[in-house]
């Protein structure tokens, strides 16, 4: 199979925009996923990868599968046809802190990425680019690395096992790894400046920093940059993310290639939309338009009733006759997410588009289930302490 195109993918005004730092749709119903499949070249989660990882795992797929939560894919079936015979791997994932709590869309790889941990039994590694927060925002260097801190609580309570994963803030990870620094340096001597600049749209007027992060971020790819976890094993990777962190992906698919190195594998993600509409994704920059992990349940409902874009009508009676939209509704969108039950889904889709249901039970369906998987969540946020946290940094073999 050839490789896919290393520079950005082209787009006209008509498009979806999306990279690494911008999700902009222009639809009412959100980001065009099959359009953005074709423009980077990736491949589509079809039932037949579905029904294969049912069938290599025997345990039914996710709800983030079966939905097309999780879309896309490049080489999947590398990591299946590993799995089933019987030899190894491991998941890389990441979080860019840029806020004190996260928000729920914040924790969608990370949920799926726990559940691809336990069932197919394998280690984790989880960076937090707190570097990446210092050279694009106005941080310091100290508040980024208490941010990827207490995000590092936030992802742990997630239900991660402390003995097949570790956790690393990269302004204090790099220094003690030389192994990880050394590869960050060959895979900026595979990439020029050239290539940088058509693959992230990067400008004369960027600080350096920016230039070499991408190094940073598709370094955990190769085994070969933990020599404490996994001694000089190469092993392949495979990447659970938002579509938008697949330009780094693309780079670090053909610097393997020069290296080496097994390409790493992905997995693709929708966009958790924001409150205001399927337009852009759920943003920590903005509190009104996100639903974050330590809101109350008096904040969620609020949110939710004040500000969640309705698919219904401009009157009940024209409701009842004509039926809500679910393809712009974003509390039925979040319910795709967050409620696993596919029949009670299945129904609540069926009663809103007839007009059986109207946008304020909708609304309070959606407050119903975000709520209480808020408060248990935050029930295991609690038990999560600056010990805990240690604990997952420690520089340490993992179980595999």
């Amino acid at each position: 199979m050839a490789e896919e195109p290393v520079n950005k993918p082209t787009a006209n005004e008509d498009d979806d925009f999306v990279d690494p730092w911008t999700v902009s749709g222009k639809s009412e119903t959100g980001i065009d996923y099959d359009k953005l499949i074709k423009r980077f070249g990736s491949q589509k989660i079809d039932d037949e990868i579905i029904q294969r990882f049912e069938k290599v795992t025997g345990k039914k797929a996710h709800h983030f599968l079966r939905r097309g939560i999780f879309f896309s894919h490049r080489d999947i079936h590398n990591i299946l046809n590993l799995y089933e015979a019987g030899k190894k791997f491991y998941l890389y994932t990441g979080r860019g802190p840029s806020s004190e709590s996260m928000h729920i869309g914040h924790m969608v790889p990370f949920i799926f990425t726990k559940w691809l941990q336990d069932v197919f039994d394998v280690p984790l590694l989880i960076q937090l680019t707190d570097d990446e927060k210092v050279l694009w925002r106005d941080l310091k260097i100290d508040d980024a690395r208490k941010m990827a801190f207490d995000n590092a609580k936030d992802i742990i309570a997630v239900g991660f096992d402390v003995e097949k994963t570790f956790i690393f803030n990269n302004l204090d990870f790099i220094g003690k790894c030389p192994a990880f620094y050394q590869n960050m340096v060959r895979i900026q001597k595979c990439v020029t400046y050239n290539q940088v600049k058509g693959i992230f749209g990067f400008g004369d007027s960027d600080v350096i920093g920016k230039i070499t992060f991408p190094s940073i971020e598709a370094a955990p790819a190769f085994s070969t940059s933990f020599p404490f976890i996994f001694e000089n094993k190469v092993l392949p990777c495979l990447v659970p993310c938002a579509i938008d962190q697949d330009p780094y992906f693309r780079m670090t698919r053909d610097v393997a290639a020069r290296l080496k190195l097994p390409k790493p594998s992905l997995i693709h993600s929708t966009f958790l939309p924001a409150l205001q509409g399927a337009q852009h994704k759920m943003s920590a920059s903005d509190a009104n338009t996100s639903i974050f992990l330590n809101d109350s349940a008096k904040h969620i409902k609020t949110k939710i009733n004040k500000y969640a874009f309705s698919g219904g009508r401009t009157t009940v009676e024209e409701h009842r006759l004509k039926g809500g939209n679910t393809d712009v509704d974003i509390s039925y969108k979040y319910l795709t997410f967050f409620l696993e039950d596919d029949d009670r889904l299945a129904e609540i889709k069926k009663e809103y588009e007839s007009g059986v249901m109207l946008t304020g039970e909708l609304k309070r369906e959606a407050i119903d289930v975000i709520t209480p998987w808020i408060q248990e969540y935050q029930k295991r946020r609690a038990t999560v302490t600056d010990e805990v946290v240690e604990q997952f940094f420690k520089l340490r073999p993992l179980k595999f």
